[in-house]
């Protein structure tokens, strides 16, 4: 490694550092403010609505543990302060690698940006305002009238972590897709040829991150499934396929111009 890339790395390491810790940093102001007001007491209490709903009259969660009273709230709300500031925790990471990118690649990754966040915090949503109470009510309507459900709230905010995150990305199938085919790593012909498969993997994923009862797996495959295909809809309009009149392949002329001005970029930063 030359001493001029080397410098290039370390400067790219820094700049990484830089945006990482502005991100870290705004996640902490927003969870001093959430901690301050509404508090995290209430906002463990908003999350555990939907099962306390579900549970027979008078029922409350438990904490086994001496500080879980206090660490899981603390946790709780910690993660909402993370997908408040999810949008510029993304923008940061698109900060950082937009000066490598090409001028038309650019363009298209604000937009990206915001939908990856507008979905990621609708996967949030549906998940929390209707997944979780039909699950919910699903499970409890087994439960044996001898049994009274006490659930303990460490391992409710585990189940929820898990749920969040599996809604929140199944969300993003859309974006994939189309950057996949915007890329030009697959065709569109080759995304509806892979529909099968995509259907088989949606149901296998949410037998594996789901729990082990039909309702909820079918409330995650069947969203997966359509959102694959919203995807390929998408697609459509935003990519030109190879041959259309308009498309034009980028030249090595072309490329080596985009080199050259993503190098200045870089030097600008400096």
């Amino acid at each position: 490694m030359s001493e001029q890339q080397q410098d290039t790395f370390i400067s790219h390491l820094v700049e990484l550092r830089d945006r990482l810790l502005r991100s870290l940093l705004a996640v902490g102001l927003a969870f001093i403010v959430l901690f301050l007001y509404p508090g995290s007491g209430p906002i463990y209490d908003f999350l555990a609505a939907p099962l306390t709903q579900a549970l027979p009259e008078g029922t409350k969660m438990i904490a086994t543990g001496v500080i879980t009273p206090f660490m899981v709230p603390v946790k709780v709300t910690a993660l909402v302060a993370l997908i408040v500031v999810l949008p510029y925790v993304l923008y940061q990471a698109w900060a950082f690698v937009a000066p490598g990118l090409y001028a038309h690649e650019k363009r298209l990754v604000l937009p990206l940006v915001i939908a990856s966040s507008v979905l990621f915090l609708a996967g949030i949503a549906f998940c929390y305002y209707f997944v979780f109470g039909k699950i919910f009510a699903f499970i409890n309507s087994f439960a044996p009238q001898s049994i009274t459900p006490a659930p303990d709230i460490e391992a409710y905010f585990s189940f929820v972590l898990t749920m969040f995150l599996a809604f929140g990305v199944t969300f993003e199938i859309p974006v994939v897709v189309v950057v996949l085919a915007r890329a030009g790593i697959v065709t569109i012909a080759q995304l509806k040829a892979a529909r099968p498969y995509v259907i088989v993997g949606a149901f296998v994923v949410a037998a594996i991150v789901t729990p082990p009862d039909v309702l909820s797996q079918l409330l995650l495959a069947i969203p997966m499934c359509l959102l694959y295909e919203l995807g390929l809809l998408l697609a459509r309009f935003i990519v030109r396929p190879a041959g259309e009149p308009g498309w034009k392949a980028p030249s090595d002329a072309d490329m080596d111009r985009e080199l050259d001005r993503a190098e200045a970029e870089s030097k600008d930063l400096k």
